[in-house]
């Protein structure tokens, strides 16, 4: 019997959480006279714990059924309680208090993972367990908050990085302030993990940091320490990741050996030389274990095996008439080929091809629409970039300041809202937030 009023105590206590966990935040804010911007998937994310037999004692005038998509990217219908509160239940301090530490860290853990900076001052309490590695461990075993794009500069001295969550369709902003000076070239994201490089001094140095965290580690130099093309890889499994860095020095003044950084021994082992080969650009994709690059001369790609360490040539011819191509991974062992077309300004379009690898051709498999390319290319000469992750691709244009995002699955196509890029030095890439600690682990502050 006494377990059974427990049992009853601690789910009463979980559904005042529940009613109150994003209310407590912005109360407090609210004294300090400070804004609070919080999404109403946040409520939904911290209610999607509960129990179904908890949502059954609730009278049905107390519920309402929503379509949110707080941790994921497909939409979902949960049952939800409304913001009329049973008039027993009081926002008193002693409800947070006497609620167990398990129970108030998995109602934590469903908060996304952007809005964790801002319950920190909540209280000490809040902020101890955020902060704790059980938490962190906890949060990371909720379902993935879905992808984001992060954008990073510096304007006056000082770094700025802000995420729009694709599946909140809300930007956030990130606090950069613990990271070196000399971190300016944002090198790309994989896992949760960035990867920076930049000159102190006259030393090339690279690092990779957490923004969630708020950790980073800068990796020994290179054997051949100079500014080169880098990859960042995060394997999940092992929990590790890899730096690559290939091709000859920026000014390919000399040609260097591919080395690749492994977290796990700490250190930089020397591969094989790249063929002499003429790139297309520096833009590289990582496919299942393989690093793909354009070329010119020989005409195709030059493909990288990781795991053994050598270089191939794929003849994979470009269709005709291609302006600018970019080379984007997609998931599942999937290559996509994005580029304009056309040697005219009235005849040009931005279409989407997939590398067939049995018959090492380029397969046509979407085009955008001439309303989204004129809204972003107004000019010929306009200039746009692209990258991708998961067969989500996103084309941003510098002179418009906007941003397209196309799903290949899904063969859908939407503007990314509140896109503003007004800085030729900004940078953008896909950032899949993350709190996992065994992979963050080796990182120091």
């Amino acid at each position: 019997m006494r377990r059974i009023l427990s049992v009853k105590v601690r789910i009463g206590h979980l559904t005042s959480a529940v009613s109150i966990a994003i209310g407590a935040a912005s109360i407090l804010y609210s004294r300090k006279g400070q804004a609070v911007d919080l999404p109403s998937g946040t409520a939904f994310a911290v209610a999607s714990c509960i129990s179904p037999s908890m949502s059954r004692s609730i009278s049905p005038s107390r519920q309402k059924v929503v379509k949110t998509k707080p941790r994921g990217f497909d939409e979902e219908s949960v049952s939800v309680f409304a913001k009329i509160i049973h008039s027993d239940i009081h926002m008193e301090d002693h409800i947070w208090a006497l609620l167990p530490e398990d129970l108030l860290m998995e109602v934590l853990a469903r908060v996304p993972p952007f809005l964790i900076f801002r319950l920190m001052p909540v209280c000490r309490r809040w902020n101890s367990i955020l902060q704790d590695l059980s938490f962190l461990a906890a949060h990371s075993r909720v379902p993935s908050h879905g992808p984001c794009l992060l954008t990073f500069w510096k304007s006056s001295q000082a770094y700025q990085c802000s995420v729009f969550s694709l599946p909140l369709k809300t930007w956030y902003k990130i606090p950069f302030a613990f990271l070196p000076d000399w971190a300016f070239w944002l090198v790309g994201s994989s896992g949760g993990l960035l990867c920076l490089s930049g000159y102190d001094g006259l030393d090339f140095k690279i690092l990779v940091c957490n923004p969630l965290t708020q950790t980073w580690k800068v990796l020994p130099s290179m054997h051949h320490n100079q500014q080169r093309q880098l990859t960042l890889v995060v394997d999940k499994v092992d929990c590790t990741f890899k730096v690559i860095a290939t091709g000859g020095d920026i000014l390919g003044d000399q040609t260097l050996p591919t080395e690749v950084y492994y977290s796990r021994l700490d250190s930089w082992s020397v591969h094989q030389v790249m063929p002499a080969v003429t790139l297309c650009s520096s833009k590289m994709a990582f496919c299942d274990s393989r690093l793909y690059l354009e070329t010119l001369s020989p005409l195709g790609l030059m493909m990288y095996r990781v795991d053994m360490g050598q270089w191939e040539h794929i003849p994979a011819k470009f269709p005709r008439s291609l302006l600018d191509g970019y080379l984007v991974a997609g998931a599942k062992k999937r290559l996509f080929l994005v580029g304009r077309i056309g040697l005219f300004s009235t005849l040009q379009s931005i279409r989407i091809w997939e590398l067939d690898h049995a018959k090492t051709a380029w397969v046509e498999i979407s085009r955008m629409p001439p309303k989204y390319f004129r809204a972003l290319l107004r000019l010929s000469a306009d200039r746009f970039d692209c990258f991708g992750q998961d067969n989500q691709i996103c084309f941003t244009s510098w002179n418009q300041g906007k941003g397209l995002l196309y799903d290949v699955d899904k063969k859908a196509w939407s503007w990314i809202v509140g896109w503003v890029i007004q800085l030729c030095s900004t940078q953008v890439c896909f950032y899949q937030p993350s709190f996992d600690i065994k992979t963050t682990e080796y990182a120091t502050r």
